[in-house]
């Protein structure tokens, strides 16, 4: 299949399917970079290929890096809100030839990946204190 122009194809797929924002793809591109790098992947060649399951967690990495505790609010702006519409994401990218895929890959290796609240917010919530602590606290505090 032809190379095509990322721009070009986002278009294509935007007049196709309205249910991702367009940054939602850059968002795809940069963190299937990020996961090259991390996961580090030889620059070309077969060895090259990320997984679904090394991508689900390049995502994951790169929108904390990117968004922090703001990640999952964006990933929802952009329609984004399993890591299901990760999968759809990537396989509209490789429907238009801007990624590839091996036989092996497949749209179901996205669904479930992880719960999106787990990993997006519980980082970022307060951590409820033993209440022997508490009681400490309040007593040296009097």
């Amino acid at each position: 299949m032809k190379k095509v122009e990322f721009n070009e194809a986002l278009n294509q797929i935007q007049a196709e399917d309205l249910r991702y924002r367009p940054q939602a793809y850059h968002f795809i591109r940069e963190a299937l970079d990020f996961s090259i790098k991390h996961f580090a992947k030889p620059m070309d060649g077969p060895g090259r290929h990320v997984s679904g399951a090394e991508l689900l967690e390049g995502i994951r990495r790169f929108a904390l890096l990117e968004y922090g505790p703001m990640s999952m609010t964006v990933l929802h702006h952009w329609g984004v809100r399993t890591t299901g519409d990760f999968g759809h994401l990537v396989f509209n990218l490789v429907e238009k030839g801007v990624l590839g895929k091996t036989k092996e890959d497949r749209l179901e290796d996205f669904l479930d990946g992880y719960d999106f609240d787990d990993v997006f917010r519980k980082p970022f919530r307060p951590r409820a204190m033993d209440p022997a602590a508490l009681t400490s606290a309040k007593d040296a505090a009097e």
